[in-house]
C-alpha cells in the first residue's frame, strides 16, 4: 500500500528553493555548495489502483509546464547526497492532509480513515562530503524535536531505488486510551517530582492546595455520590495544571513584587497587571466613551465607528519558537487570530502586525544545548508568521526587528491581530455572549494531535534540554481560514450563542471558559477528532 511520488523542476531549468538553500549553506554555516535541487515527496499509504495513482501525479501534483514527477523510483540524479526530511509520526503534517483531500477530489471519492498521506522533502546535494552533507541535515534542515532526516549517498540510492529514505509513520489503530487516577498522598519531595514528570508545572504549595482539595471530605462526599474517586483522574489534575499555569493565570504578572529604587527604598508592588496595565486602562475608561469590551475576552474591543467594533489582541510565542522558530512562530500568528475570531460573536481578521527581538544574526559563540543559532531562530520566525498570515489570507501590515544579545537564550515574538465586526449581529450587541443552559458544545477546526499537548504548562517553565516537542503545536492555517469562513456566516445566521478558541489549554480551557454562565458542562472526550487512531476512552479502575 506504500507509494511514493516525487515531484521536481524540470532537469535544466532554475530551481529557485534549491538556490535560496544554497545561499543560506553559505550564509549561514559558511558552505559553499556547488548544486542544490530540492524535490518534493509525497508518501501514500492507501490502496490506490496503478492508474489512480498515476492520474494523481499527473493532475493533482505535477505542473506539466515547470515539473516532472516520477511514481516508486527516485528522481535525483547528479549529485553527491541525498537529504530526505520528514516530520515524526504524531507531529502535524498539513501539506500531507491537504494532498489526502485533493486526490479525494482528484478521485472523486473518500479515503478511509486510516489511509493517509506522508510529506517529505529531499534534497539533492553536489559538492559536499559526507561530514558536511550530515552537517547541514542537522544544524540547517531539520528539526529533530519534530522531523526525523536520513542522508544517503548516490551509490546506495542506486542499490535501494524506489525504498523511501525515512522510517515512515504508518498509520495503525490504535488501542483506547486508559484515564488514570493519581494518587497524591505522597511526601513533598515525590509530589514534586510528580509534577516535573508529567509536565504539570505546579510548585509545592500549589501541588498541597490541590492535595488538600482531594482530602476535603465535602469534596469527596460529592465525588463519591458522582462515581469519582476519591483521587484525582489524570484528566482533572493536567485541566488544574493549565489553568494554573502561566500561561492561563499570568502568575508573574499578578505576584506581588517587593522593588528597590535607585534611593534604596523598597515598595512592594501589588501585581505589575493591575497596578499598571489595568489601572491604567481603567483611568482611560474613565474619559472616554468607545471602550466596549477590556479584560474580559479574548481580545480588547472598542467602538470603531457607528456601525462597526474594532478588536487587537496581542500575544508572545517565545518558549514554542525557541524550539521550533517555523512551527512556534506561526501557531503564535494563528492563535492571535483565533483570538480575534472568538472575540465577541466573532470578529474578521482583517491584519496581522508582529515584533520580533533576538540575539544578533551574526553571533559567533556557542549557542546553549538544543537551542539553534539566531540567524535560523530569525529565518524561521520570519517565515513562520510570514506564511501563518498568507495562507489565512491575512495580511501583515507592519512590524519591527529588535536584537539583543540576551534573546540568545530565548526569543521574544510578539505576534498580534485586529479584527471588525458589526454592532449588532443578528439582533444582538456583537460584543455580548454567553453560553445558556442546554447548548450543545461543538468544536470545530483540526483534529486534535500529539502536537501542542502541554502548550499551557510549558509556558511555566523555563527552556532545558529535556522540553519536549510535544508542547509546540504545529500551526494549520488552511483549515483555520475554511473554519473562519464557515464561522463568520454561522455567526451572521445566528447559530450559536459563545464562541471561544481552545488556546494552549485545549478544550478544558475553552470549555471551562464558556461553562461558567450556565454553571458547568457535560463534556464527552470519546467524541474529539483525533488525528491518529480513535477517541474511545476507557478508565482503569471499576466505577463505583
Amino acid at each position: 500500500m506504500l507509494n511514493r511520488i516525487e515531484v521536481a523542476m524540470k532537469q535544466g531549468r532554475p530551481d529557485p528553493a534549491g538556490a535560496a538553500l544554497q545561499q543560506r549553506l553559505a550564509e549561514d554555516l559558511h558552505l559553499q555548495v556547488d548544486d542544490v535541487r530540492v524535490i518534493d515527496v509525497y508518501t501514500i499509504h492507501a490502496e490506490l489502483a496503478t492508474q489512480e495513482l498515476e492520474r494523481v501525479r499527473t493532475e493533482l501534483l505535477t505542473d506539466p509546464i515547470i515539473q516532472e514527477s516520477c511514481l516508486n523510483h527516485s528522481i535525483a540524479r547528479d549529485y553527491d547526497f541525498l537529504i530526505e526530511v520528514g516530520f515524526r509520526p504524531g507531529v502535524t503534517d498539513n501539506i500531507g492532509r491537504s494532498a489526502k483531500e485533493g486526490i479525494e477530489d482528484t478521485l472523486g471519492r473518500a479515503l478511509r480513515a486510516e489511509e493517509a498521506v506522508y510529506k517529505s522533502t529531499q534534497y539533492a546535494l553536489r559538492g559536499v562530503d559526507d561530514a558536511q552533507a550530515v552537517h547541514i541535515a542537522r544544524d540547517a534542515l531539520a528539526n529533530d524535536l519534530i522531523q526525523q532526516w536520513a542522508v544517503k549517498t548516490v551509490a546506495a540510492m542506486a542499490r535501494e531505488d524506489g525504498k523511501p529514505l525515512l522510517a515512515l509513520p504508518i498509520v495503525t489503530q490504535q488501542s483506547d486510551p486508559v484515564v488514570h487516577e493519581i494518587c497524591l498522598e505522597l511526601p513533598d519531595g515525590e509530589l514534586v517530582e510528580l509534577s516535573r514528570r508529567r509536565m504539570l508545572a505546579l510548585d509545592l504549595a500549589e501541588l498541597q492546595a490541590i492535595q488538600a482539595q482531594y482530602r476535603d471530605p465535602t469534596v469527596r462526599q460529592r465525588r463519591e455520590a458522582t462515581g469519582l474517586p476519591d483521587q484525582p483522574t489524570d484528566i482533572e489534575l493536567e485541566i488544574l495544571a493549565q489553568t494554573w499555569s502561566e500561561h492561563c493565570k499570568h502568575k508573574i504578572f499578578n505576584a506581588a513584587i517587593t522593588y528597590t529604587d535607585p534611593s534604596g527604598a523598597n515598595r512592594v508592588i501589588d501585581g505589575l497587571f493591575k497596578t499598571y496595565v489595568k489601572a491604567a486602562t481603567d483611568e482611560v475608561a474613565k474619559r472616554v466613551d468607545w471602550m466596549v469590551s477590556v479584560f474580559h475576552d479574548n481580545a480588547g474591543i472598542i467602538r470603531f465607528d457607528e456601525d462597526h467594533l474594532f478588536a487587537l489582541k496581542v500575544e508572545t510565542h517565545n518558549s514554542p519558537s525557541a524550539l521550533d522558530p517555523y512551527g512556534g512562530a506561526m501557531t503564535g500568528i494563528v492563535g492571535v487570530n483565533r483570538d480575534i475570531l472568538g472575540a465577541g460573536l466573532g470578529c474578521r481578521c482583517i491584519f496581522n502586525t508582529d515584533v520580533f527581538c533576538f540575539a544578533t544574526p551574526y553571533f559567533e559563540g556557542a549557542t546553549p544545548p538544543r537551542l539553534f543559532h539566531p540567524r535560523r531562530v530569525l529565518r524561521g520566525v520570519h517565515a513562520g508568521v510570514r506564511d501563518g498570515g498568507n495562507q489565512s489570507g491575512i495580511p501583515t501590515i507592519n512590524g519591527a526587528i529588535v536584537f539583543h544579545e540576551r534573546f540568545l537564550g530565548k526569543p521574544l515574538v510578539f505576534c498580534g491581530t485586529g479584527g471588525l465586526i458589526p454592532r449588532e449581529v443578528a439582533g444582538r450587541p456583537a460584543h455580548e455572549k454567553a453560553a445558556r443552559p442546554g447548548d450543545l458544545i461543538v468544536m470545530v477546526g483540526g483534529r486534535i494531535g500529539k502536537d501542542g499537548i502541554h502548550g499551557a504548562t510549558f509556558s511555566s517553565e523555563e527552556l532545558h534540554e529535556g522540553s519536549p516537542a510535544t508542547a509546540v503545536q504545529i500551526g494549520d492555517p488552511i483549515t483555520q481560514k475554511k473554519m473562519s469562513d464557515f464561522l463568520l456566516e454561522a455567526r451572521d445566521l445566528g447559530l450559536f450563542s459563545c464562541i471561544t478558541d481552545n488556546g494552549a489549554g485545549g478544550l478544558s480551557s475553552s470549555i471551562g471558559e464558556m461553562a461558567k454562565d450556565p454553571g458547568g458542562a457535560e463534556v464527552h472526550l470519546d467524541r474529539a477528532p483525533l488525528k491518529a487512531g480513535h477517541a474511545a476512552v476507557r478508565r482503569s479502575h471499576r466505577p463505583r
